[in-house]
């Protein structure tokens, strides 16, 4: 492993197996923000015109057609440092669908697309804290890293904060994967315990009745149990 000069939130190390890792890491440190600190949000996502809708969140009903795969809920909360709810955060999630492929056109991977899976959503938080998904659990796919490679099942998650300048983007996985002890970009958060918080909770009573199985998976923004941030999305 190699050290970087990065934000102390930030796992810190280049993971020798991820080969692009080197590539994401900042090796310089943080430049504060001159001028006007609104001008950095005119290079931010724009997100239309849209008021985001109930029919955001749920991934299984934006399309005519039922996608495949197994269907699940993903709720939990997003809180604070001192586990106080964070209300109406903006939370988006991206995904592979059933059969481990993303409906982008740089994703070539040989499994087919699903014409009513999109595999995006997004939702606010709620008074306390809350969100909830419901979407289509995620296959596993190859990406090249090494021989025999194969990401684990995971759900790309995104928070924007106050401002564009405080997004988190990070990963969701699901537990008892054995994929998750052979994943270099899981195994870039070195430290054991910040590893599983990244693994959702099966919960039953998130399960919806002959429709859904239900995970847990609270995020936390800072302070000593916060959620990691995802490598991938390290520019």
């Amino acid at each position: 492993m190699t050290d970087a000069v990065v934000d102390e939130r930030t796992p810190g190390r280049v993971v020798d197996p991820y080969r692009s890792g080197a590539l994401r890491v900042p090796t310089r440190a943080p430049l504060a923000v001159g001028g006007d600190p609104e001008a950095v949000e005119l290079y931010g996502p724009v997100f239309g015109v849209t008021e985001v809708a109930p029919l955001d969140a749920d991934l299984t009903r934006q399309h005519v057609g039922e996608p495949h795969g197994e269907r699940i809920t993903v709720s939990g909360r997003v809180l604070d440092r001192a586990g106080r709810p964070v209300r109406g955060q903006l939370v988006e999630i991206w995904q592979a669908n059933a059969s481990g492929r993303y409906a982008h056109q740089r994703d070539q991977h040989p499994a087919p697309l699903d014409p009513n899976f999109t595999g995006t959503g997004r939702c606010l938080t709620d008074a306390e804290g809350r969100y909830a998904f419901t979407t289509i659990r995620p296959g596993a796919y190859p990406w090249g890293n090494h021989e025999n490679a194969w990401r684990p099942a995971h759900i790309h998650f995104s928070l924007f904060g106050r401002a564009f300048t405080q997004r988190l983007v990070t990963q969701m996985y699901f537990p008892g994967d054995p994929l998750l002890a052979y994943d270099p970009i899981l195994h870039t958060v070195t430290d054991a315990a910040a590893r599983g918080r990244l693994v959702a909770a099966y919960d039953p009573e998130l399960s919806v009745q002959d429709r859904s199985l239900g995970y847990h998976w609270d995020i936390v923004l800072d302070g000593p149990a916060a959620t990691l941030p995802d490598p991938e999305a390290t520019p």
